[in-house]
This record gives structure tokens, sequence and C-alpha cells, in this order.
């Protein structure tokens, strides 16, 4: 005889299908204590639903009933932490008490047939005994019954919080790098890809190349004067052998906008080649200072010191002509002493002036004033001086200064310094390109030309115009002594040495 109904001896657990934590703990909880009821009693829509979420490796949690009551396979119990096992068969609103609201939404739109999906959500939860911030990805749809009805709902958690982290950090650090190459005193520059463009540069290196947008261009549409300097080859170089390439005190050529002509600078800068993870190189990080005030500093340093070599050459030349000349026209050694002393202390006024200023040149009116100020007198303006403001070159402020020095000594002894009404009127003025400069002295005593010529005389006639190309006179009037000098601007200014730098 074949027995009948042998049900009792059958699993109740085997639709399962699976051994594991979360299956074990479904075997052994008391069920009957929860809304659901015995096992035995399941429906089977609940019974396939838990097969199958306890199969997954994402984790997966079921919220069954209007209670939302628990069920989770074991990928989500490593989700919960500390609040597993206790989650099991609890109902959603009180196992994450927390998020009361938050799941009691996902209840309400799931038992009505809605789904949710939520990409990075952030909630507060307490898994670990403390509140912390976690970021999730959740999907919740409804589990429908033998009817078509929903019963329950579905949830698919997979924790972002590692990602989103992960993220923040690498983003912040990106905006303090962006922040540092931003304030970076250097010029920077970011170029990738074998064409070289430009994906970002920092206010020096926009300073640099002027008003002209370069990034998202190559550095042929961007800068092509660039490229056809050389620059084009050395990153293409740098590109393919990965080799760093490091210049000093580069001339490069830049135009600061579209049409604008090309402007000269130099710079520190250095290539580096960046790499992937698999060491090709992919972008190279230019680096570097703007050092053209520096270079042409020194090559003003440079030019000074050679025009400082000439001009002390030519001060000892004078010295030497002053003695020479001097001597010639003595009849004592007191009188050449003196001589000499007061044509070299003149000198050395005049520079006193030009080292003040560099030997860079000197303002006309200084070096007058300096060259006439031993013969002023205290009680009134015995001698005026008078012209526009004009900037003399080194050679030439020497030659007027010793040419106003000798028209003084000659007025102090014998023309109109000499008597106490006595003046002088030193003037200058400038016609077109033209350089005239006037000594006229009043109310002195009649001056007659003599027929020796000294050292004053030839310097004042001869060497001044031979100096400064250009033409001299003098007037024997009867209160005093006329002298003109005339020269072009050019002459005056004696500066041809030291353009361009």
């Amino acid at each position: 005889m074949i027995l009948q109904n042998d049900t009792p001896n059958i699993d109740p657990f085997r639709f399962l299908g699976k051994d594991g934590e979360a299956a074990e703990i479904i075997r052994t909880y008391d069920w009957s204590s929860t809304p659901l009821g015995r096992v035995e009693e399941w429906p089977p829509c609940l019974r396939t639903s838990t097969a199958l979420l306890l199969q997954s490796p994402v984790p997966i949690v079921m919220l069954w009933g209007e209670e939302g009551v628990m069920i989770y396979n074991d990928a989500y119990s490593v989700f919960a932490g500390s609040r597993h096992p206790a989650l099991f068969g609890s109902n959603v609103r009180e196992g994450w008490a927390e998020i009361v609201d938050f799941n009691d939404n996902v209840m309400k739109v799931g038992l009505a047939g809605g789904t949710l999906a939520y990409r990075d959500q952030e909630l507060t939860l307490h898994r670990k005994g403390f509140p912390e911030q976690v970021w999730m990805d959740l999907d919740y749809s409804p589990v429908l019954d033998e009817e078509g009805k929903p019963a329950g709902v579905i949830a698919i958690v997979v924790e972002t919080t590692e990602r989103v982290l992960a993220e923040r950090r690498n983003r912040e650090e990106y905006e303090r790098l962006q922040n540092l190459f931003s304030q970076a005193p250097t010029f920077m520059a970011m170029t990738s890809g074998p064409e070289h463009t430009f994906e970002m540069v920092n206010p020096e290196y926009q300073t640099l190349v002027g008003d002209r947008q370069v990034v998202g261009k190559t550095l042929v549409d961007a800068m092509p004067e660039i490229a056809k300097q050389g620059y084009l080859d050395l990153m293409d170089d740098v590109f393919k052998t990965g080799k760093t390439v490091r210049r000093a005190a580069e001339r490069v050529m830049f135009a600061r906008t579209k049409d604008a002509p090309l402007v000269e600078r130099y710079v520190d800068f250095v290539y580096q080649p960046i790499r992937d993870e698999r060491g090709a190189v992919v972008s190279i990080f230019t680096q570097g200072s703007d050092v053209t005030e520096r270079v042409r500093a020194e090559n003003h340093q440079k030019l000074l010191i050679n025009e400082l070599n000439h001009r002390v050459k030519n001060t000892l030349t004078s010295i030497q002509s002053i003695v020479t000349q001097t001597l010639r026209g003595v009849q004592t050694r007191e009188e050449a002493s003196k001589a000499i002393t007061n044509r070299i202390l003149a000198l050395s006024r005049a520079h006193n002036v030009l080292t003040a200023e560099n030997w860079d040149g000197a303002e006309l009116r200084a070096m007058v004033v300096s060259s006439l100020e031993a013969f002023q007198v205290e009680s009134r303006e015995a001698i005026r001086i008078n012209g526009p403001d004009l900037r003399v070159g080194p050679h030439a402020a020497m030659s007027i200064a010793l040419a106003l020095h000798e028209l003084a000594t000659n007025a102090a002894k014998y023309g109109a310094l000499s008597f106490s009404d006595g003046s002088v009127d030193v003037s200058w003025q400038l016609l077109g390109d033209k350089f005239e400069l006037d000594w006229i002295e009043r109310d002195g005593p009649t001056v007659v030309p003599g027929d020796r010529k000294g050292f004053g005389s030839r310097l004042l006639l001869q060497v001044l115009p031979l100096e400064l190309q250009g033409t001299a006179t003098i007037d024997y009037r009867p209160d005093g002594v006329a002298f003109n000098f005339a020269t072009s601007l050019e002459a005056v200014n004696d500066r041809p040495a030291l353009e361009g730098v």
C-alpha cells in the first residue's frame, strides 16, 4: 500500500536553494512572530523573491507588506554592519529609525506600484553605534503577488561612500592644486597629446603670451610664432623621448595680440613630461619665469661697464690734456698748480653729477648749476641760468662743464664776475633739432682778446666744437664777453652706445 500525504517529511525551506548565513537565519527565525507568519504559509511570490535575492551577490533587501518586514541576503548583511542580524524580520521603519521618513516614502511609492532610483544618495545611518554619513545607489521596485498586485518592495543597495569620498578628495585636491597653480609666481601651462593642446594655463602664463585665448588650442594654432622659433620641435622631442628639457635665459619673440608686432622676452623654463599608468607620455607640463628684466639689466650692466671703461680712459686723457695745455700757458709753478687743480675739480664736479645718474647722462640744468656753483655770489644772483629741461649724454655733459668752468674762471679774473655789479646770463635753447648755448656777460669791464691763445681759448673754440661736432664763437663786447656754441640735438644726447638696452 502506498502511503498518502507524506508532506511533513518535506523540508519547508527547500525553496531557498542556497546555503549561507542569511539562509541559515531564515531557517531558524521565528517568522510566526511577524506579519509574514510561518514559512509554510508564505505565498509563492514571497518564496520566489526570497530565493532570488539570496542568489544575488549584490546587496538586496526585501520589504514585505505594509510594515515592510525585512528579508535580505549575505551582501546586504555586510552593508548593515552592527545592525545585522537584528534587522532580520524587523519592520523597516523601526529597523532604520534614523531614516524613517525616507523609508516611509519608499513603502508608499513601492506598494502603489511605483519605482524609485537614487544615485549617490546621502543618508545618515547608525550602523556602527554612531551616526555616519553614507552615500548609496538605491533602486526600488514593487514585488507583485499572484494577482499582480504589489505585496512588497525589493531594494537593491550599492554603497558608494568610498567612491564619493575619493572623488570629493580628488576634487578638493584638484581645486587646491588649481589654486596653487593660479597663484604661482611663475608661469605654468599643461598641454596634452602629440599636437600639444593647451589644457590649462595660469595667470602668469597668460600675462606672458598676451591677450589671446590658448586653452583648447594646439601650440601651432594658439601661438604660430612660437612654433616657428623651434619650440614645437623641442616639445615634440620631449613627447617622443620622455626626457625633461631645461633652458635658461632663452630668447622668445611673442605676438601679444593677433596682429601685433613681435615682442622680445627672455625666459627660464622646464618642459616636464607627464606619463600615464603605462608609462607613456601623454602631457607636457611647462613651468618657468620671465627673466627679461634680469637679462636686460645684466646686458645693461655690461654696457655700462664698457662705457665706464671708455669714460675713464677719456677722463684720463682729458686730465693729461689739461695738464699739458695748462703748463704751456703759465709762467710759474704756483700758477700751474692752481690752474690744474681748479680744472680737475671742475672735471670732478661733472663726474659727481654723472655718477649720481649711473653715467647714463645728466640733466643739463643740474650740470650747469654744479659747474658754476663755486662762482656764485652769496649776496646777489651774479649768474642767472635759464633754459628748457634737457637731458644730455655723459660726453656732452663733461665737455660743456669744462667749457663753462673756463668761461667762469675768465669772468672771475678779467670779466663781469670781477666787478661788484657784473653778472652773467647762461641760457640754452632748442630750435628744432638744433641746440644752442649762450654765455653773456653784463656790466663788466671791456675785455679785449689777447695775443696769446691759452688753454681756455683752445678749449672753447677748438676742442668743444670738435668734441660735439658744432661751432663756437666769442664776441668781445664793451661790457663783457659773449660766447655762443651751436650743435645738433643728437650730438648733445650722445647716447648711441646705450640705445636698445
